[in-house]
């Protein structure tokens, strides 16, 4: 897809994992493992965002692509939006990827099924969404569900993003997936939108869009990736690696 960009940002400055873009596992740098994953999806070019030397170096001896951008960047998402501008100045690219840095086991097919879902031009966001199956995730703050419409097989239209244990009652809950496929005009007026009353309580930058009536479509997938974000994740992430290689 020549019209399309995969902007993955990182940073060094992790609260809980600090350094972790260049944790070690199986002799690669966490953010390279990410890369892979990224180039995998064969949607178009991909471009690692960070204002970090230490990444910057990493991922070009891996032989991938960076932006170098400023270091006082609030969210992932201003800071995805300042690489678009450098890796694509002239403006060509019409969507653009935003793939978090600490999603080393992301399927590749689920940044395929996001960037679908900007084939419908209603859509201003694509993003991913697994069902919840294990018990202990239904109230675990730190599993944002989603809550949306079904508008056709194994897709929904988000209507809010929550940390709670939502929707009530019987039915499935939705594990949200941090991946997300913007229009280019989708993502400058979501960068240009101030922080929103939601997305303030539940500490989700999503919840911008859908208070501002930007429309969020979500594609079902098999699993959720592991996502690294303390030393536990990682040790079971290198576990992980270490039993597919054996």
């Amino acid at each position: 897809m020549a019209d399309t960009l995969i902007l993955i940002p990182a940073r060094m400055a992790a609260t809980r994992l600090p350094g972790k873009p260049l944790a070690d596992i199986a002799g690669l740098p966490m953010i390279v493992h990410v890369l892979r994953r990224a180039e995998a999806a064969d949607v178009g070019p991909v471009v690692v965002a960070t204002d970090s030397p230490e990444i910057e170096a990493a991922v070009q001896e891996a032989g991938g692509r960076v932006a170098m951008t400023r270091a006082d960047h609030t969210s992932g998402s201003d800071r995805v939006f300042e690489a678009l501008g450098i890796a694509d100045p002239a403006g060509r690219t019409k969507l653009v990827v935003n793939v978090q840095g600490d999603l080393p086991t992301l399927a590749p097919a689920d940044i395929t099924a996001a960037v679908a879902l900007l084939a419908d031009e209603a859509v201003d966001i694509g993003t991913v969404a697994a069902e919840i199956t294990r018990a202990e995730e239904r109230d675990d703050p730190s599993v944002v569900k989603v809550v949306g419409s079904p508008v056709g097989r194994g897709r929904l239209r988000a209507l809010y993003f929550t940390r709670a244990t939502a929707p009530y009652g019987e039915g499935p809950l939705y594990h949200h997936i941090g991946l997300y496929a913007y229009r280019r005009r989708a993502l400058e007026r979501f960068v240009g939108l101030p922080p929103s009353p939601l997305e303030k309580r539940e500490k989700l930058e999503q919840l911008r869009a859908l208070e501002a009536g930007m429309r969020i479509d979500v594609a079902i997938v098999e699993s959720a990736p592991l996502g690294v974000d303390t030393p536990e994740d990682y040790e079971r992430f290198v576990r992980m690696v270490r039993q597919q290689a054996a």
